[in-house]
């Protein structure tokens, strides 16, 4: 891949608070474009009567280390929330689930805007504290085999990719994705306990708020780690955002964004998701190599989707806003496509 100058992302990045609505529900075209830290006030999504049943808002935390790899969900989707905890043992490759759906909002809260109060979840077989404290955020999830309680630290200057996607003026949504998040705490999987090892555990959050089409699809992809002694996290997207202007790929280079404004070509075999992916750009050239796949299936009433998340390690290159290119060598994070009706 050739060394290129100066390369900025053609969308616009916004350094103001913005509401991501205005007075009548619809979206703010001021709000479209992306951010280095959260500006978006996203407290009109879920009130009101606005295209009910069409809101969707979640917290979605992913905790990787060399032992375990840990998910935590939490989501209203207007008509039914769903709550998850997950773990993959990477010694053994078992899986552990549990996820409940309610229905309407009961027993989950979640706040409007990003850092504005804790989210949690009180729903059968699941408990979950979402909470931001001095320097990060605490996760705390329980089930009845996964017990977790890790902080997700924010180092100083940290950045992380905000982007609002707009479909229409009644169909958009607000994405932050966080990657290269040092993580610390405990995890116990049916009653072992791990202590996240520092400099080899990592936290990402996907956080969402918006108004959704019914039929959708996306691909996702993120990595955080060490290599070639710098914190590195990779932030990639795909299908969802075609056609609307947006995109959400970025690269962080010990907490520092690079915007990559441009669509991403996702190559995988869907008749084996476990054999390499390949994902290019004009600024990317990476492989994705998996090693597990998390294959879900969901049809529940209304909700209909099919999700592999592969996770596995990436090497290649992604040049910098400066046009300098980061290699990475081995990087541990996931890919997914994802089919959802809801």
């Amino acid at each position: 891949m050739p060394e290129t100058r100066g390369i900025r992302s053609p969308e616009r990045e916004l350094t103001a608070p913005v509401s991501l609505t205005g007075a009548d529900g619809r979206l703010n075209r001021d709000a479209v474009g992306w951010t280095r830290h959260p500006l978006h006030d996203t407290g009109g999504i879920g009130h009101g009567r606005t295209a009910w049943g069409r809101n969707k808002r979640w917290e979605y935390w992913a905790i990787t280390s060399p032992e375990l790899i840990v998910a935590v969900t939490v989501a209203t989707l207007d008509y039914a929330t769903l709550s998850q905890v997950w773990a993959l043992d990477r010694r053994t490759g078992a899986e552990i689930d549990r996820s409940a759906v309610t229905p309407l909002s009961r027993g989950v809260e979640l706040p409007g805007t990003l850092g504005k109060g804790l989210a949690t979840a009180r729903v059968p077989g699941i408990e979950v504290d979402l909470d931001e404290i001095e320097g990060g955020t605490r996760i705390r999830a329980r089930t009845d085999r996964v017990d977790l309680d890790v902080v997700a630290e924010r180092p100083a200057g940290h950045e992380a990719l905000g982007v609002v996607v707009p479909w229409s003026d009644r169909r958009f949504q607000y994405t932050v994705k966080d990657v290269a998040r040092p993580a610390r705490g405990t995890v116990a999987v049916d009653g072992h306990r791990v202590e996240l090892p520092a400099g080899e555990s990592w936290a990402v959050l996907d956080h969402g708020r918006g108004r959704w089409p019914y039929s959708m699809r996306w691909h996702w992809g993120a990595a955080s780690g060490i290599e070639h002694g710098v914190r590195i996290g990779l932030q990639l997207g795909g299908l969802w955002t075609a056609g609307t202007g947006s995109t959400e790929n970025a690269l962080s280079v010990d907490g520092r964004l690079s915007k990559i404004g441009d669509e991403l070509d996702w190559r995988f075999d869907p008749g084996d998701h476990l054999a390499p992916w390949t994902i290019t750009g004009e600024r990317v050239d990476l492989v994705f190599t998996p090693f597990h796949d998390r294959h879900a299936r969901t049809a529940l009433g209304v909700i209909h989707s099919e999700t592999h998340q592969c996770f596995g390690t990436y090497c290649g290159t992604v040049i910098d806003d400066d046009g300098k290119s980061q290699s990475v060598d081995a990087l541990l994070g996931w890919a997914e496509v994802v089919r959802n009706r809801w």
